[in-house]
């Protein structure tokens, strides 16, 4: 009998009509890499001549370079995975076609409890699958579990640098304007801090691949209250903090 929905019918095929490696050449690229959402960090280490672009990746809004810095005598892979679970699976696929095996990524999400201070470090250690991307990786499920591996190395970084941190439930969602009032007091109630809009795929990816993937989250905007506060996340000085101690965690990978 088919399921009643087709996001529902998951095929455990691996070999799919379009595999990221019959169109994406192998490089000459550090296995562990960082993918940052902070455009911003990205653009200072080009313009301080930390990063040289190594490779390209290009979506229909145009093309996405791949960096490399050296970090502590070690290379490391630096990309911007987009946004949205769709484009970031994909870039997160042509990735591991280019050559790399071992990823952090580093980004923001909304709070869904306002003592969770803007700047707030977050390690998401199970995302909520309420996405579409996730669903074509793994069976159906409610949740899926980011890699141990990943947790520990950024928890590893996080003590040596004494960053306060909170280790828990993110809701991963497709739709930025459908966090109803609802929707927010449900996913509290199962335990969920943050709302963001990739983890649940990049957990989902990295075990269909076999590649660990861990993520650092920074507490962003606010939608625990009874209206939705801003708070200016997307100027915050956290994000390039943020951003070196993802880069260090990739390479305790």
């Amino acid at each position: 009998m088919e399921p009643p929905w087709p996001i529902l019918e998951f095929d455990s095929t691996t070999d799919a009509m379009i595999q990221p490696d019959r169109v994406i050449r192998r490089r000459d690229v550090a296995d562990r890499c960082v993918m940052c959402f902070f455009q911003e960090v990205i653009d200072t280490l080009c313009q301080s001549g930390k990063a040289r672009q190594v490779a390209r990746l290009r979506s229909e809004i145009g093309v996405n370079p791949v960096y490399e810095i050296v970090l502590n005598d070690e290379r490391l892979t630096v990309l911007h995975p987009g946004v949205g679970a769709p484009l970031a699976a994909a870039f997160l696929e042509e990735a591991i076609a280019l050559g790399c095996t071992k990823f952090i990524a580093c980004g923001g999400a909304g709070v869904l409890a306002s003592e969770i201070a803007m700047g707030h470090v977050v390690v998401p250690s199970v995302a909520v699958r309420d996405e579409g991307t996730s669903y074509h990786y793994l069976p159906p499920s409610r949740e899926v579990e980011a890699d141990p591996r990943g947790i520990a190395a950024i928890e590893t970084v996080l003590r040596r640098h004494g960053v306060d941190y909170l280790v828990g439930k993110t809701w991963t969602t497709d739709a930025v304007y459908r966090e109803t009032r609802e929707r927010v007091q449900r996913r509290r109630s199962e335990g969920c801090l943050t709302v963001e809009m990739e983890a649940a795929t990049f957990f989902a990816v990295a075990k269909f691949r076999g590649v660990p993937v861990g993520q650092i989250l920074y507490g962003g905007d606010d939608l625990g209250g009874t209206e939705w506060d801003h708070r200016d996340w997307l100027t915050s000085s956290n994000r390039e903090k943020v951003f070196w101690l993802a880069a260090e965690a990739c390479l305790e990978l």
